[in-house]
């Protein structure tokens, strides 16, 4: 009974903090998403204490970004995905290559350069490792809130972000093999790669042809109960479906499946009546939480001031590595220039893929616990700018010209 009342108390004061805080970004001009994640800092072990992370907070957290990423898939715009393919590919692979390269130079100039093999270069390798993953799921929701979630760049980067969590993971699955004294060394590197490289293969083929089949069956139920509440239901089933086979059975993470799920049915009749209704819950109640949550994991007053430079630089690297490599391939794929940038600065969050990865390197004793405060404070830095700078340069180029398009035709060529 006292932690039910306790959840209770929690949940309200994430609420209204969040919403508070979400208006007040509103109204100075910055997203909403950015509020609430301040809200969390506030509220949370940084300032107040009023909130602490929890499992339950973290369930929540993750249906929200489920849903977020459903949502996302619904509003795709199917002939967009297609034509982007290719180019978010080749923008994805530069998004982890650049910042994987620079953030093991980081580490050496701060620790000192170590032949390739030993422990200190394995380390250093692991460091820039974590700075290859990309959190799609602040993007998403900044994108919403400015309206271009749909369009042909929104399309892009939302495709280069989840084939770059992919290639993320192959990465550290290679590094954790390659490593000595890691757990995972004794057995042959190429083997856990080439399994995951299978099985990500594998669940997108059964995404394609459960994709034809659930899209057939979804257009012959509509027909018969268009409108009605139980579509929606229907569809939310699909997404946590489809997630839960993801992650649990190929190792794909989770918000790939919601998302697929969300393609799945971008093109039904009652595609934009089921993202209403996915609105309405995200909203209220599992979107705040979700942002909330980036803030409440994290304790500002344990920063160790032995690592503050190193800190502070890896925020620097990390962000600037990932809007430099996914920004000049943007530019060489065809984009214009002010694309391009939208395209680099929606590739620059961090999220729950950092910290997985950051947790599987102390687990395997790779990575020591002074260096999660810095993939926290990553996180925490480019989730607020991410969404303030993608505002920024969508206004301008509204200033610019107020009637101009989101360039869908000028990156298709």
């Amino acid at each position: 009974m006292n932690n039910t009342v306790d959840i209770a108390r929690q949940l309200a004061i994430i609420v209204i903090f969040a919403k508070a805080f979400g208006l007040i970004a509103r109204k100075l001009k910055a997203p909403q998403v950015a509020g609430e994640i301040v809200a969390g800092l506030i509220i949370g072990p940084s300032l107040f204490g009023w909130v602490k992370a929890s499992d339950f907070l973290g369930g929540m957290a993750e249906i929200g970004v489920i849903m977020l990423m459903f949502n996302a898939g619904l509003t795709t715009n199917i002939k967009d995905l297609k034509k982007s393919g290719l180019k978010a590919t080749l923008i994805a692979c530069a998004g982890v290559f650049l910042p994987l390269v620079c953030g093991t130079i980081l580490f050496m100039a701060f620790y000192g350069f170590e032949p390739i093999g030993s422990p200190q270069f394995y380390r250093a390798l692991f460091i820039g490792t974590i700075l290859t993953a990309t959190s799609v799921s602040i993007t998403v929701q900044a994108l919403k809130e400015l309206g271009k979630l749909s369009s042909f760049v929104g399309t892009t980067i939302v495709s280069a972000a989840i084939i770059d969590d992919v290639l993320g993971i192959i990465v550290l699955t290679f590094v954790i093999g390659l490593t000595p004294n890691s757990g995972a060394a004794s057995e042959s590197s190429s083997s856990p790669v080439l399994k995951i490289i299978i099985s990500t293969i594998l669940f997108f083929a059964l995404a394609i042809i459960l994709g034809i089949v659930f899209y057939k069956v979804f257009k012959i139920y509509e027909k018969k109960h268009k409108h009605t509440r139980r579509i929606p239901i229907v569809g939310l089933a699909l997404a946590f479906s489809l997630a839960y086979v993801a992650q649990r059975f190929f190792g794909v993470a989770d918000i790939t499946g919601a998302y697929i799920a969300g393609v799945i049915l971008c093109a039904t009749d009652d595609s934009s009546y089921i993202s209403r209704k996915m609105d309405v819950n995200s909203y209220m109640l599992f979107g705040p939480v979700f942002f909330c949550s980036i803030g409440l994991q994290t304790n500002i007053r344990t920063l160790d001031m032995s690592i503050l430079l190193f800190t502070l630089a890896f925020v620097a690297v990390g962000m600037i590595s990932k809007v430099l490599g996914c920004g000049l391939t943007a530019k060489a794929c065809k984009f214009n220039t002010s694309d391009s940038l939208k395209i680099g600065c929606g590739m620059m969050t961090r999220g729950e893929v950092a910290l997985i990865v950051a947790q599987r390197g102390l687990a395997a004793g790779i990575l020591d616990h002074a260096y999660f405060t810095a993939v926290i404070v990553l996180i925490i830095v480019s989730s607020i700018t991410t969404p303030i700078a993608l505002k920024a340069i969508y206004h301008h180029d509204e200033k610019k010209s107020p009637v101009a398009l989101d360039s869908q035709a000028t990156a298709g060529v």
